[in-house]
C-alpha cells in the first residue's frame, strides 16, 4: 500500500504531469461540488478496549424487541440453535468452488442432500444446489424456458413479487425476451415459451392451477408452504422456483436469501448453477461429486446455460440442517401453526369489522383500512411491525409459528 503521507511534491508532480493533470483536485473535477463528501470530522482514535466499550454502547440504542408480522418474501421463523454450531463445523469448510472432490465431501453431501429435499417438497426431479436468491431464480427461469423452447414472450402474473417482476424484468431485456403481463391465463399459450405464476401468491392467496398443455408452466412458491400444499408437479409444473429464506435463515438486514430451482428430469441440462451427484468410489463407498454440467459451465461464458455458475452453499447447509432437525413432522406443525395462526388472527379482525380481502390464503392475507400508515405507526409504538403496505388503504399482514395468542390478541385490540 502506498503512503502518500511520504510522497513529496516532486513525486506529486510526476505522478500528475504522467496523467496529464496539474493538480490533485482535477482529478475529482467531474464530481459536483455538493456530492463531494469534504471533511469527515472523525474523533481521536480510541484503542481495542475503548472501542469494544464504545461499539457496545451504540448497540444498546438499537430497539430489537419487535413482535412481527410482516411477511411479503421475508419471514420471522423460528431457527434451532443447533443450525449455526452445525454450520461451523470443519467438514463444511472447504475451496470455494468444489472441483476437487476429494477434498470437499462435506460441502459436496450437503448439497446433494439438499437438492434430495427440495425435490421431495417440490415433486420435481432435479434440484440445483441453490442460486443467489428467490428473484434471480425466477428470472433465470424465464431464460431457462427460452432456452428450451426457442421463444422469446413469455406471461408474467400481476399478482408475482414486485422486487421479482423487477429482477426478471432485467434479466428479460438482457435477453431480449418480451413479457407480458396477465392477471387471468389466456386460452391459447402456444405463441409463449412459458407462464409465470406464484402460489400461493405474493398477497398470500392460494389458486387452483390447471395444467397448461401448449408452453412451460414455472411456479415460484413458498417452500414452507409445500408442508401443507400439494407440489406444484401435481398442477403441471415444469419448473419450480423460490427462496430459502423461511428455512431456518434469519431476517438480518432484511434476511439472508438465496434461491432454489427444480425441473422436470428432461430439462436438466438447462438448469443454471451447480449440481451435485451421488456415486460409489472404487473401493465402493459412497462419494459425491459435481455432475451433469461440465467445467465450461463455469469457465466459459459463451458455453453456459447461464452466468450463475455459484451458488449459497452456506444458506443452502442451514436450510438442510434446519430440515433434517425438524423432520417431516416438526417442519408440516411449523407450517400448520403459521397457517392457523393467520386464520385466527383474520377471523379477529372480521369480527372488529376489519375488512379482510383474502379468500383462500396460507399465512399471509390482506385488510382494507382507513390510513395504513397510521395503523402501522400505532403498532409499532406498542412494539409490533404490523404489515407490508400494499397502497394507502391496503396492508399484507403474515403470522408465523412465532407468533403467540397474547400477539395475536394484541394485534388485533390495537386495530
Amino acid at each position: 500500500m502506498i503512503n502518500f503521507s511520504a510522497i513529496n511534491e516532486k513525486d506529486k508532480k510526476e505522478m500528475l504531469d504522467s496523467i496529464s493533470k496539474s493538480c490533485i483536485e482535477e482529478l475529482f473535477s467531474q464530481i459536483p461540488e455538493k456530492a463531494r463528501l469534504g471533511s469527515l470530522n472523525l474523533p481521536e482514535a480510541l484503542n481495542e478496549m475503548q472501542t469494544q466499550k464504545y461499539i457496545k454502547s451504540l448497540a444498546k440504542k438499537n430497539n430489537s424487541d419487535y413482535t412481527y408480522f410482516i411477511g411479503a418474501g421475508t419471514y420471522n421463523k423460528f431457527i434451532p440453535a443447533a443450525i449455526s454450531q452445525i454450520a461451523e463445523r470443519f467438514e463444511f469448510l472447504t475451496a470455494y468452488t468444489p472441483y476437487q472432490p476429494e477434498i470437499s465431501q462435506g460441502t459436496l453431501q450437503v448439497m446433494y442432500e439438499f437438492q434430495t429435499m427440495i425435490c421431495r417438497l417440490t415433486g420435481m426431479d432435479v434440484s440445483n444446489a441453490s442460486v443467489y436468491d428467490g428473484a434471480t431464480a425466477a428470472a433465470e427461469a424465464v431464460i431457462m424456458a427460452k432456452r428450451i423452447s426457442k421463444k422469446n414472450k413469455v406471461l408474467i402474473s400481476d399478482t408475482i413479487n414486485p422486487e421479482y417482476i423487477k429482477v426478471i424484468q432485467t434479466y428479460a431485456w438482457a435477453n431480449d425476451i418480451e413479457l407480458e403481463m396477465f392477471d387471468k391465463i389466456p386460452e391459447n399459450t402456444q405463441e409463449y415459451a412459458g407462464i409465470l405464476i406464484q402460489n400461493p401468491n405474493f398477497y398470500g392467496e392460494i389458486k387452483e392451477i390447471n395444467k397448461i398443455e401448449d408452453c412451460l408452466l414455472i411456479v415460484i412458491t413458498d417452500i414452507s408452504s409445500l408442508a401443507l400444499l400439494k407440489p406444484p408437479s401435481e398442477y403441471g409444473a415444469d419448473i419450480v422456483v423460490g427462496d430459502i429464506q423461511p428455512l431456518g435463515i434469519p431476517m438480518s438486514f432484511g434476511g439472508p436469501h438465496a434461491g432454489f430451482m427444480a425441473c422436470k428430469e428432461k430439462f436438466m441440462r438447462q438448469l443454471p448453477g451447480r449440481l451435485a451427484g451421488r456415486t460409489l468410489d472404487a473401493e465402493g463407498n459412497q462419494a459425491f461429486t459435481l455432475t451433469i454440467q461440465t467445467r465450461e459451465q463455469h469457465i466459459k461464458r459463451e458455453k453456459a446455460t447461464s452466468n450463475i455458475c455459484s451458488n449459497q452453499a452456506l444458506i443452502a447447509l442451514c436450510a438442510t440442517v434446519y430440515l433434517s432437525l425438524l423432520g417431516e413432522k416438526g417442519f408440516k406443525q411449523a407450517s400448520y401453526l403459521s397457517s392457523k395462526n393467520a386464520h385466527e388472527l383474520a377471523k379477529k379482525l372480521q369480527d372488529k369489522g376489519i375488512k379482510v380481502l383474502s379468500k383462500d390464503f396460507y399465512n399471509e392475507f390482506l385488510i382494507e383500512v382507513e390510513y395504513a400508515d397510521k395503523l402501522l405507526d400505532k403498532l409499532k409504538a406498542n412494539n409490533i411491525i404490523g404489515g407490508y403496505k400494499i397502497d394507502e388503504k391496503t396492508v399484507l399482514v403474515c403470522t408465523t409459528e412465532m407468533n403467540t395468542q397474547e400477539e395475536i390478541e394484541l394485534y388485533a385490540n390495537l386495530v
